[in-house]
């Protein structure tokens, strides 16, 4: 089922800052994530972590969940598939195509 509009926007501009999709690669590698860890482990304050993070929930990327004084992360990958499949009808792209086949005579350029 395709997205509204401006959850697609919302998810888009969300994975387009390089810091938040590595934080975003981060948690899906793991499936959860604390958030101290992810702190630990990326080079920005803790009100940037939180940052990047609220904006990932927001755009229903990752799920957010207290456990005593912890904050883990979720991974949500309906929402990535979601998004994907909804990219490839805004762009006319068929999903078994495979994405360097060239459309109507067009090269791709790397």
């Amino acid at each position: 089922m395709p997205l509204p509009p401006d959850e697609f926007h919302r998810i888009a501009k969300a994975l387009a800052d390089a810091r938040r999709f590595a934080i975003l690669e981060r948690i899906a590698a793991r499936g959860d994530a604390a958030c101290q860890h992810l702190c630990e482990e990326f080079p920005v304050s803790q009100p940037t972590m939180s940052h990047h993070l609220r904006t990932l929930v927001e755009a229903g990327l990752i799920e957010m969940r207290r456990d005593g004084q912890y904050v883990h992360y979720r991974f949500r990958a309906e929402v990535v598939h979601a998004y994907i499949t909804t990219l490839q009808a805004r762009v006319n792209l068929r999903p078994s195509r495979a994405s360097t086949t060239p459309r109507r005579g067009r090269t791709v350029r790397g």
